[in-house]
Order: C-alpha cells, then structure tokens, then sequence
C-alpha cells in the first residue's frame, strides 16, 4: 500500500517514521527531490499514520509547505496529480480550502485518482469520494466515530511523556492522520487497493459499519 502525505515534507530518519519510500518537492517552479521537513508537522503527521499501520504500507512525502504551513491552491492540486501520476493508495491532506470557485479543479485532479483522506467542511474533504473529517478531543486515538457522512477522529499525534496533552501538537491535521491510519488498516486488512468504485464502496460501508 503507497500513502501519500502532503504537508510540509518528512524526516525520515525520526524513529516514529520508520523510514519513507520516496517523495517530492512541489513548489510554483515545479517539482524537486529535497522533501525534507524544516517545520516538523508532516513528521508528526507520518508518525501518526506509520503508529497505526506500521511497515504493512509505504510512505512518500509529498511536501508543500516550506517556511510557513500556508500553499496555493495550484500547489496543491500539482501535488495531487503527483499522486495520480504515481498511483498512490491513499493521500492525507490536512488542508483544505471554503472557496468553492476551487471545486472543478479538484474534481477534475482526483476523478478515478486515489482516495483522498482531507479535512471535512472544505474542498476537497467535502467531495463526495473524498473521506472528510473533523476533530473529536473526546475520540481514543486508535478509534473513530461517524456521524451525518463526517468522520470524527482525536485531533492528537503520540502523546510526548512529561508534556500534557494540551501543549503537545493537536489539530484536524492529526485528525485527518489518525484516521488515515485507521483506514489503512482496513484496506490491509481488506487486502484490496482502495482503487475501484466497488472496493471503496465495500471499504466505506465497512468504516461506517
């Protein structure tokens, strides 16, 4: 299974990463090979996922955001035909946008593309092949909820011992990994590529289940 993070690169040298399998540099210029993370939030947001699924899936770092956790939106669609072209599994996207004028474009980079796990009640979270999800500080962080077509997951990564949760990274960006992992879980547990308008059919009912 191929996961794709786009966010602010990895370091995949961090013990909570376990390693990536390859990545890439979008920026308004093109595409380059340096993805390492100087902010550490892709980081976290790999060592989220890789936490929930192990060595059972390949991650690439997709990065996007450089100085600042801030893209374009042709950054960032760039960044999804990256993923297309390159036949990942899944995508997480913590970002997302309210501006619907944007809504053509990513239908557009996502029909028959992978399947996109994003923020809910924003584009693309709110496409309707696209898993949305919102945060739930009540959530356990190996579990989910589901509730009126949204996805609730804990908006927290791996606590940090000695450090309360509170001051510790948290957000739907860690939402969005968290249940990423968790429905990485399922498909290899499924043994299936969420490719197909059967299989994610089958995988959606079996999330909401």
């Amino acid at each position: 299974m191929k996961i794709a993070i786009i966010d602010s690169g990895v370091y995949a040298d961090h013990p909570h990463v376990g390693g990536v399998a390859g990545g890439v540099r979008v920026t308004a210029q093109g595409l380059a090979d340096d993805f390492v993370d100087r902010l550490g939030h892709g980081t976290a947001v790999a060592g989220a996922i890789r936490e929930k699924i192990g060595m059972r899936a390949e991650l690439y770092a997709v990065q996007v955001f450089e100085s600042r956790l801030s893209a374009t939106i042709d950054t960032i669609v760039r960044a999804l035909a990256w993923c297309v072209e390159q036949r990942m599994d899944l995508v997480n996207l913590s970002l997302g946008t309210a501006n619907q004028a944007h809504r053509e474009k990513f239908e557009q980079v996502l029909r028959d593309g992978p399947l996109v796990i994003s923020a809910a009640h924003r584009l693309p979270g709110d496409l309707a092949d696209v898993i949305g999800v919102a945060e739930d500080a009540d959530c356990p962080r190996d579990a989910y909820r589901y509730r009126n077509g949204v996805f609730y997951a804990s908006p927290f990564p791996r606590s940090i011992p000695g450090v309360p949760r509170e001051r510790n990274l948290h957000g739907v960006s860690f939402a969005v990994a968290n249940m990423t992992g968790l429905v990485a879980r399922h498909l290899a547990d499924m043994g299936q590529s969420p490719s197909g308008f059967e299989t994610r059919h089958k995988l959606l009912a079996r999330l909401i289940a």
